[in-house]
């Protein structure tokens, strides 16, 4: 049989935050994936280069800048 579950245990188990906090600031920490464009070696063509970041609070001005 099933655990019951109150109102309260879910509220506080929706209320705690998931994933890694940053050490400067204590933020959590939010995925995105950055993309830029760059010129090919050919220098006639475009590439996109993606790449995952990590934001917090404190380098949230140089990423998004």
């Amino acid at each position: 049989m099933a655990k019951q579950q109150s109102f309260q245990d879910k509220a506080t188990k929706a209320a705690q935050m998931k994933g890694a906090k940053c050490p400067v600031c204590g933020s959590i920490f939010q995925p995105i994936l950055m993309v830029t464009s760059e010129k090919g070696k050919t220098g006639a063509s475009w590439k996109f280069n993606e790449h995952r970041v990590q934001v917090c609070k404190c380098n949230e001005k140089e990423v998004y800048a």
